[in-house]
Order: C-alpha cells, then sequence, then structure tokens
C-alpha cells in the first residue's frame, strides 16, 4: 500500500521541522540525555525500522548511516529519508563496507538485542565499525529481564554488580556478576 499525498505531505513537514534542530525529539529520552554532539559525524542507526529515530539524528546533524534485517522497512525508508544511507543486512552480521572504523557513533535501538544469537558476533561488528575514540550508544530491554519473563516467570529482583575478581579486566563501574530473582507463578 502507498502512502497517499497528505501523509507525504505530512511526513515531509514533520521531517523539515526535525532538520531545523527538533530532531532530539525523536529519540527516547534516557538516549537524548546521553548523546555527544553529533553535528558533522558519522552514525550507524542500527535497527533504524521505519527510519523515526534516524531522521532524528539527521535533525542534529548526522551523517547518518541506518540498518535493519527488514528489506521492505529498508525500502520504505529510503522513501521518506534521502538524506541517509540505508541498508538492509543483519545487526550481527554487517556488511564490509561497514565495518571500515568510520564510524563516530554506533546507535543500537531498542529491540536490537532480541535480534542477537551471538553477543561476540555482534560487539565484533560494531568494534569494527567504530573508529578510534568512537562511541556505542545501545539502548534496550535487558535481555535477562525479557527472557525469563517470556519463560513465564515473574521477575522480582535483578542486580548488576561489580566483579569481585576483576583482576584488571573491567572499569569498576562495569557489572561483571548479575544476580537474578525469579519465581515461577
Amino acid at each position: 500500500m502507498e502512502p497517499t499525498d497528505s501523509n507525504l505531505r505530512a511526513w515531509e513537514d514533520a521531517h523539515r521541522k526535525l532538520r531545523r534542530g527538533g530532531g532530539r525529539r525523536g529519540l527516547p529520552k534516557p538516549v537524548r540525555e546521553r548523546l555527544p554532539d553529533l553535528d558533522g559525524r558519522h552514525v550507524l542507526h542500527l535497527t533504524c525500522g521505519a527510519g523515526r529515530e534516524t531522521a532524528a539524528l539527521i535533525g542534529l546533524g548526522a551523517l547518518v548511516t541506518g540498518v535493519d534485517s527488514s528489506e521492505e522497512t529498508v525500502r520504505a525508508a529510503r522513501k521518506r529519508l534521502p538524506d541517509a544511507a540505508l541498508v538492509a543486512a543483519d545487526v550481527q552480521a554487517l556488511p564490509v563496507e561497514l565495518r571500515r572504523g568510520r564510524f563516530d557513533l554506533v546507535y543500537s535501538s531498542w529491540g536490537t538485542l532480541a535480534l542477537v544469537s551471538s553477543l561476540p558476533a555482534w560487539a565484533a561488528g560494531i568494534s569494527a565499525a567504530l573508529r578510534k575514540s568512537g562511541v556505542l550508544l545501545a539502548y534496550d530491554e535487558h535481555p535477562v529481564a525479557e527472557s525469563l519473563i517470556g519463560a513465564g516467570l515473574q521477575l522480582e529482583r535483578l542486580e548488576e554488580l561489580p566483579d569481585p575478581n576483576r583482576w584488571g579486566r573491567r572499569e569498576i563501574r562495569v557489572p561483571g556478576d548479575l544476580v537474578v530473582v525469579a519465581r515461577k507463578p
């Protein structure tokens, strides 16, 4: 189904406003609060979907490349986002042209981790995409909570703790251990 002329006009009007600096509104508040200045920066947006958050990133002056696993979604987003490069690809098997260390920021949208079956492959792709000093900003549902709730358990407590046996492997702020309490109703 093709969009109507009035839908296209409304979409273009909304994105014209985004390009004038209102881009932060299209991003979740926890992301908005943590974004660095993106003006002129190269951003790789994982799980870009129909492009709402991609448009917001463009509105902040970023040069955005969006990736989504759905070819149909990417085709629809391409019609609406002429300023973004959009690629249909698996987020845990990024194409070689995206793995060349040229992105200042990789933004992984909500829902991405549910698609990831290999965390090491996903992380390796992100690392290969980022330039030196590049940043990953991932915003998502906690995968442990999602897995337990999906199995019919009620989550009572989830704590991330510093690794007591760090031995220099991680910064103290990075959790090393996990405590989960869940109950079968």
